[in-house]
């Protein structure tokens, strides 16, 4: 017993243990923890996506600009082959540019010709917005040196295309559009162009590269449905015969025309 201040004895009160409260600390400290393991799970995504969602690819080359364009277009050529193993055709990269009698003449706009009463597009190109890729069999023209022309082997060399631009405008900052040079079938037959425009492949350019292309390059027996289906609705409306002309100003322009024109 105790005296209050009065002097009359008062029974001591003695603390009441709450029976929840040590669940309630317990489930506090799991909640906490759960919050702190979300908050840096959210930090190393968003790290991730600042620097350049590497999980879009398993590779991704370094830097930016052409020296980053060069790196995809070893690393895309050295994937396709041929049956006999040999490389498919050799990817240069390099800025809008012909060469004529020796001379190298920058690109400055490419003039895509409508078809079917479609109005003509203008899009000025240059080393800053756009990548060319020459693709060459090593053979004469820079056909293809070994095997027969095909259907199906002209579709691999698209799909090739199509894979340069995605890691083009993935990973090569302001890329805007790609010009890729086909190889022709024979020497004796002209060669086109696959014209590529980042807007064109803006469906393709979100889920990462795997779920679009499968990791492997096929041979032309082995390509699957649904990627030739891809490729053909991605790059068959975008080849065309191509010319040089002259603008009033000086600049080069490269017209395009629709192989079906």
């Amino acid at each position: 017993m105790a005296s209050d201040l009065t002097g009359e004895s008062a029974e001591t009160v003695e603390p009441v243990e709450t029976p929840h409260r040590f669940r309630f600390l317990t489930v506090y400290s799991i909640l906490g923890l759960a919050l702190g393991v979300a908050a840096a799970a959210l930090a190393v995504g968003l790290t991730t996506i600042v620097r350049g969602s590497p999980l879009w690819s398993t590779w991704r080359p370094s830097g930016g600009g052409l020296g980053a364009a060069n790196q995809i277009a070893e690393h895309v050529g050295g994937e396709y082959r041929l049956p006999n193993g040999t490389q498919l055709d050799d990817v240069i990269a390099k800025a809008p540019s012909v060469s004529a009698n020796g001379v190298t003449i920058k690109v400055g706009y490419v003039a895509v010709r409508g078809s079917h009463g479609a109005v003509d597009q203008v899009y000025p190109v240059d080393g800053s917005n756009s990548v060319m890729y020459t693709l060459c069999g090593l053979g004469d023209s820079c056909s293809i040196a070994s095997g027969k022309a095909s259907v199906a082997r002209g579709r691999v060399v698209r799909r090739e295309i199509l894979e340069l631009a995605l890691y083009t405008f993935h990973y090569v900052n302001g890329a805007q559009s790609v010009i890729a040079i086909v190889p022709p079938r024979t020497p004796s037959v002209s060669t086109t162009i696959v014209y590529l425009r980042r807007t064109d492949l803006h469906p393709e350019l979100g889920p990462p590269l795997a779920r679009t292309l499968s990791p492997r390059a096929p041979q032309p027996a082995t390509m699957s449905p649904r990627e030739a289906q891809l490729v053909d609705e991605t790059t068959t409306s975008r080849s065309y015969n191509f010319s040089l002309t002259r603008a009033q100003d000086g600049n080069t322009i490269l017209v395009l025309s629709p192989l079906s024109a």
